[in-house]
């Protein structure tokens, strides 16, 4: 007997339900090749230019509002700065604050890791300077490291540290320089010399015109470098004006007559900004980090000065600590910025001013805590001001179009 015959209907149904079988693979295969490994960035506002970030006033944050952004068990922080677990009364306290710009409807948005890493991808980020910008380099490090731990520890062009961040291709280094320019030891020679026949015997040779060596290769390298100089233009306690004075150097000839700190650091300003134009790549973003201020009161760092506020300044108590009419311990702040402001005039550096936020912040010092023999009134607690700086750089890139 003939099978029976199938009807075209049922033909067409068994086909209906084989195609979308045959199809399943291809369809899970698409999918997850496509879909991405954590959820899609969340939209954060775009800084608006239009703000001044540099004015404002901290304000207080709720506890919810003021989560952590990473704790003191970080290894990167230094351990004088780590002011939590060295037991400073107001460290938790610290996290706190919130800086609010001035200005309707301006506000400075917490850098967010994730989309800070994932908007940077394929990215070097050089912080070059002295200690204030390790401080820096520390906190963004110790943020970034919350939502990435696979990460490479090296010394990237010669630098003091850095990280690489293997799933973002996102490389983050410190190039450690006081000067920014080459210095050393100086004795007087036995044959005589311009220095020599104006009675001077020792100091410290300053080349204006040359790269401290361990961040030359950084300009080669890096597409985003945040630069810093001053805390060491004024330390007459290593530099000092009669024992050991900056004697400054250029083309490899002694200036005569001698310049002073401030008249040397406007020459090797000059200079450096020259260098890094011609030695980064075009499309290269240069920013330069003003001066990060001091918070001695009773005398400066050896002199028995200390710290011990555990809440902001008022506004009328930064103008006693720097204005610059009152000739105070920690006028430095306001005289360097003169200083990095004319010479950056007309340049293609990009300016991120930390001053005046920093200013209002006596409270967040590692003061007696930071395992020195004196108050340390200069370096900041981590987590601490700092995040609030990177918290500008982010935003700073954030309005640069690549």
């Amino acid at each position: 007997m003939p099978p029976p015959a199938r009807s075209p209907a049922a033909g067409a149904r068994r086909r209906a339900l084989i195609i979308p079988l045959m199809l399943l693979p291809l369809l899970l295969l698409l999918h997850l090749t496509s879909s991405p490994s954590h959820p899609p960035l969340p939209p954060t506002r775009k800084p608006s230019q239009a703000c001044d970030y540099s004015a404002g006033e901290w304000v207080r944050d709720s506890p919810a509002e003021s989560s952590p952004r990473y704790d003191h068990t970080c290894k990167e922080i230094f351990k004088g700065w780590n002011c939590i677990a060295n037991g400073k009364a107001n460290g938790r306290d610290l996290l706190r604050w919130r800086w609010k710009p001035s200005g309707t409807g301006c506000e400075l948005p917490r850098l967010d890791p994730r989309r800070f890493l994932e908007r940077h991808r394929n990215t070097n980020i050089g912080f070059v300077g002295d200690s204030l910008n390790r401080n820096m380099f520390a906190s963004l490090i110790c943020m970034l490291r919350g939502v990435s731990g696979e990460v490479r520890k090296w010394r990237p062009a010669g630098a003091d540290r850095g990280f690489t961040f293997l799933r973002y291709n996102v490389t983050v280094a410190y190039h450690r320089t006081n000067l920014l320019v080459r210095y050393g030891r100086w004795s007087a020679s036995p044959n005589g010399g311009s220095l020599e026949s104006l009675g001077y015997k020792q100091g410290y040779r300053v080349d204006v015109d040359i790269p401290d060596q361990t961040w030359v290769e950084a300009c080669s390298f890096h597409d985003v470098l945040i630069f810093n100089t001053g805390h060491w233009w004024w330390a007459p306690s290593k530099f000092d004006p009669i024992k050991s004075p900056l004697l400054f150097f250029e083309k490899g000839e002694p200036v005569v007559p001698p310049l002073l700190p401030p008249a040397g650091l406007d020459l090797a300003l000059e200079h450096m900004i020259t260098f890094v134009n011609k030695a980064m790549r075009p499309n290269t973003i240069k920013l330069f980090r003003t001066q990060s201020p001091r918070h001695f009161e009773g005398g400066d760092w050896n002199e028995g000065g200390s710290c011990q506020r555990n809440q902001p300044l008022l506004l009328e108590e930064v103008e006693e600590f720097f204005s610059l009419d009152n000739n105070g311990t920690n006028v430095e702040a306001r005289l360097v910025n003169q200083h990095l402001i004319k010479a950056l005039e007309g340049s293609t550096f990009r300016v991120l001013d930390i001053t005046r936020m920093s200013e209002f912040r006596a409270d967040a010092h590692p003061s007696t805590t930071g395992g020195k023999k004196h108050d340390d009134c200069m370096h900041w607690c981590l987590p601490g001001p700092t995040d609030t700086w990177n918290d500008l750089l982010a935003a700073s890139l954030e309005t640069v179009e690549r």
